[in-house]
C-alpha cells in the first residue's frame, strides 16, 4: 500500500530541507561570539516562517498547532532559568547575545522546533492509524530529538549540563523521562484543546510548564540525590 503525502505534508518537508540548509550556513559562518545571534536568527526564521506558510498555503492546522506550541515554548523559560540559577545544573554560555536571566534569550522560541515536528507528526500517525501508534510515536519522537539535541548543541556552546550525572559524553540522566512527558503532554494536550479559546491554550500551556518544571525537579532529586547519592 502506497502512502500518499498530502499538500500539507509536502510543503512542510520541503520547508524543512530548506531549514536544514540553512541552519548549516548560518551556523559554519565564522563570526566571533555569535552563537546567539546566530540561534536567533534560525528562531525567528523558523517562528516566522511556520505560520507564513500556513497562511500562504491555506494550511490553517499548521497555524494552529504552531501558536499553541509558540505559547509552550515561551513558558519555558521558567524551568530554564529555576535549572541554570538555583540548581546550578544547566549552563548557559556567554553567546554574545542578551540573557532572560541566566537563559538565552533565543529559548523563547527554541522550543517551537522539536515540539512543533513532534505533535505534527503525532496528529498524522494519530490520523493515518490510531492513539496508540500515536502516543508511541511521539515517545520516541521525543526521545530521540531532544536527546539528539542534548549531544550535539554543547557543540556550538549553546548549553550544556553539570553537576550531574552523564551518559554518551554528554546526555544528562535526569532529564530524559521530563522531556520524554513534554512531547507527549504537548501532543495531548493540543489534540484536547485545538478549538478552545485563547484563554484555555495559554493555562494549558502553563501547565505543561509546570509538568515539565516538577518533572524535572523531581527526577533531578531522585536520581541525583537518593539513587546516585
Amino acid at each position: 500500500m502506497r502512502l500518499k503525502i498530502t499538500k500539507l505534508e509536502k510543503d512542510l518537508i520541503y520547508f524543512h530541507a530548506l531549514f536544514v540548509v540553512l541552519c548549516v550556513v548560518i551556523l559554519l559562518l565564522t563570526i566571533p561570539n555569535s552563537v546567539g545571534i546566530k540561534l536567533l536568527i534560525l528562531v525567528i526564521f523558523y517562528n516566522v516562517s511556520i505560520p507564513l506558510i500556513g497562511k500562504l498555503r491555506n494550511h490553517r492546522k499548521i497555524i494552529s498547532i504552531w501558536f499553541f506550541i509558540f505559547l509552550v515554548s515561551i513558558f519555558q523559560i521558567w524551568p530554564d532559568w529555576f535549572l541554570s540559577y538555583e540548581l546550578n545544573i544547566l549552563v548557559f554560555p556567554d553567546d554574545g547575545f542578551i540573557k532572560i536571566g541566566t537563559v538565552s534569550m533565543y529559548m523563547l522560541g527554541l522550543w517551537v522546533i522539536p515540539l512543533f515536528i513532534i505533535t505534527f507528526l503525532g496528529i498524522k500517525v494519530q490520523e493515518r492509524y490510531s492513539n496508540k501508534k500515536a502516543y508511541l510515536v511521539v515517545s520516541l519522537l521525543s526521545l530521540i530529538t531532544f536527546g539528539l539535541a542534548e549531544q550535539s548543541l554543547w557543540i556550538l556552546n549553546s548549553w550544556y549540563p553539570q553537576n550531574v550525572t552523564i551518559i554518551f559524553g554528554h546526555l544528562a540522566i535526569y532529564i530524559i523521562i521530563p522531556e520524554i512527558l513534554l512531547g507527549l503532554s504537548t501532543f495531548f494536550t493540543y489534540i484536547k484543546i485545538e478549538s478552545e479559546k485563547l484563554w484555555i491554550k495559554i493555562l494549558a500551556a502553563f501547565f505543561i510548564m509546570l509538568l515539565y518544571f516538577g518533572s524535572a525537579s523531581f527526577f533531578y532529586f531522585l536520581i541525583e540525590k537518593i539513587i546516585l547519592f
